[in-house]
């Protein structure tokens, strides 16, 4: 089914309602209620906590502040991966997810996003981790039906296809999600993640696809620094890398992406280091003049 696209790309000057703070962003260094109250305070519209700190907290106490807010939870990063060596393990990594979907619930999250996994350590078969990917995104498919939580799967980068993700471009993905959910419920889609995909050649006419699927339920920024020295913990603030920011969000939203701006930055030896106010200032100094 052709989705309707559109040629206008949302302003954000003076709009962080539009935005949201994805919790790595700031460091995982405060309590998970402490991240709530300054995200708010600073005038964003949403939020994406992570899993170890929703579970180290109580979810329904989390879930009524980040309402009492008026937050829109963006994203509930993240899934367990699900590649694995035996049928117990694999098995067990689904449960997981399925615990993590009725949390994704209770916070309200517009999606769960899925960080796949990758070849399962003591294996050297990529096509039997893909295989089970697949088989893992069609099981719990039927409790995001359920729930009410989409799947939003999240291609990485190919240098994380060993340990993280053997899902790796935004084309791959999209070839799952039309097996898994051949109907376009809308409860399978992708997250675009610059980070990860602004290198693809096939981006642009991916993006497209994306969108005439229905298929994009997230938008994460940062930026792909010149010389990165740590492949996970060295991305760039919005502005003060590579990629070309302002053209990627009006191709994402021209193609029918109506949904926030999320920004997600690991950055262990510079933004994690810095007070965490100034943190949110810069994040909202760039999202509304580079992005």
């Amino acid at each position: 089914m052709r989705r309707l696209t559109h040629n206008i790309m949302k302003t954000l000057q003076g709009r962080l309602d539009l935005a949201s703070i994805n919790t790595a962003t700031l460091g995982h260094r405060e309590p998970l209620h402490v991240s709530v109250d300054r995200i708010a305070r600073a005038g964003f519209g949403g939020i994406a906590p992570w899993r170890h700190e929703v579970e180290a907290t109580d979810v329904k106490q989390i879930a009524r502040q980040i309402r009492s807010h008026g937050l829109t939870v963006t994203g509930y990063c993240r899934s367990t991966y699900l590649p694995a060596l035996t049928k117990a393990e694999f098995t067990a990594n689904i449960e997981s997810n399925k615990a993590a979907l009725r949390d994704a619930a209770e916070l309200g999250a517009r999606c769960f996003v899925m960080v796949v996994g990758g070849v399962p350590p003591g294996s050297r078969d990529l096509d039997a981790a893909r295989r089970q990917v697949g088989e893992g995104i069609a099981e719990l498919l039927e409790s995001a039906r359920q729930l009410n939580v989409p799947l939003a799967l999240e291609p990485l980068h190919p240098m994380y296809a060993a340990n993280r993700s053997v899902l790796n471009t935004i084309a791959q993905a999209l070839a799952l999600c039309d097996v898994a959910d051949p109907q376009q419920t809308g409860m399978l889609g992708i997250a675009i993640d610059i980070y990860h995909c602004w290198w693809d050649p096939s981006l642009h006419a991916s993006i497209a696809l994306a969108g005439e699927a229905g298929r994009i339920l997230a938008y994460h920024v940062s930026d792909w620094l010149h010389n990165t020295t740590d492949l996970l913990l060295d991305r760039g603030m919005m502005g003060d890398g590579v990629v070309d920011l302002p053209n990627l969000r009006r191709r994402v939203e021209c193609a029918g992406y109506d949904g926030m701006t999320e920004v997600e930055i690991f950055s262990s030896e510079n933004w994690w280091r810095r007070d965490i106010d100034e943190v949110l200032i810069k994040c909202a100094e760039r999202l509304e003049t580079v992005c």
